[in-house]
């Protein structure tokens, strides 16, 4: 049976790799400070629905097969480089469109800002929860160094001989739960800037960034940093 100092240990480590700002807290604030909450707690579920998906396999002994094979390994890392590059170019060529499109007297305006930046762009459009369940899930399904990580860290603290399902679940929810917490922050802080980044220059801005990063951890990904 897993001790409570074997949780706690664990609940420091993946807690400071929470806290350690990266590719899901970027996805989150962008969306949360768009306005979208429904979609932001959709990239929320999503993110860790994934962090659950990664557990199981590595409870099963399934990531202990992805990180011996180098193929599958490479196809993984691969394809998750050239998800994030195209979600975070996708990002930024929708900003430089729109600002180039955007005249002086519309700029300046309620209506035709609103009408250009309110839908969302980049990486999903509508406030909806499956949207961004999707969006979650799939970024972290495709982030090879999650299965790295949890081969390395989650049998260290399952009991010898004990079954490693059960335990593996258990360390992922606390996973899990520190993540989710974090999200409500995250969500929160967003929330309370809001009314600034309702500006189109802003949220240009806002967007330009975001793009910038989770492309920049594709190209990372696609370096094998």
């Amino acid at each position: 049976m897993i001790t409570l100092d074997a949780i706690g240990t664990f609940a420091l480590i993946v807690g400071l790799l929470t806290l350690t700002p990266g590719l899901d807290t970027a996805l989150i604030l962008r969306t949360a400070a768009l306005g979208h909450r429904r979609r932001a707690w959709g990239v929320v579920l999503g993110i860790q629905s994934g962090t659950l998906v990664w557990g199981v396999l590595t409870s099963l002994g399934v990531t202990a097969l992805l990180t011996a094979s180098h193929l599958a390994y490479e196809t993984l890392r691969w394809a998750g480089a050239a998800y994030l590059v195209w979600m975070g170019g996708r990002l930024l060529w929708a900003t430089w469109r729109r600002s180039s499109g955007e005249s002086p007297r519309t700029a300046g305006t309620g209506a035709g800002a609103k009408t250009r930046t309110g839908t969302g762009t980049g990486t999903g459009t509508g406030d909806t929860l499956l949207g961004g369940w999707r969006q979650g899930f799939v970024t972290n399904l495709l982030n090879p160094k999650m299965g790295a990580f949890y081969i390395a860290v989650l049998p260290q603290f399952i009991p010898a001989g004990a079954s490693h399902l059960a335990p593996g679940v258990l360390l992922a929810g606390v996973h899990i739960l520190l993540a989710v917490i974090w999200a409500c922050v995250l969500i929160a802080f967003a929330h309370m800037l809001r009314g600034r980044l309702q500006r189109p220059s802003t949220r240009r801005y806002l967007d330009r960034v975001t793009g910038t990063v989770i492309a920049a951890f594709g190209i990372r990904l696609a370096l094998g940093q």
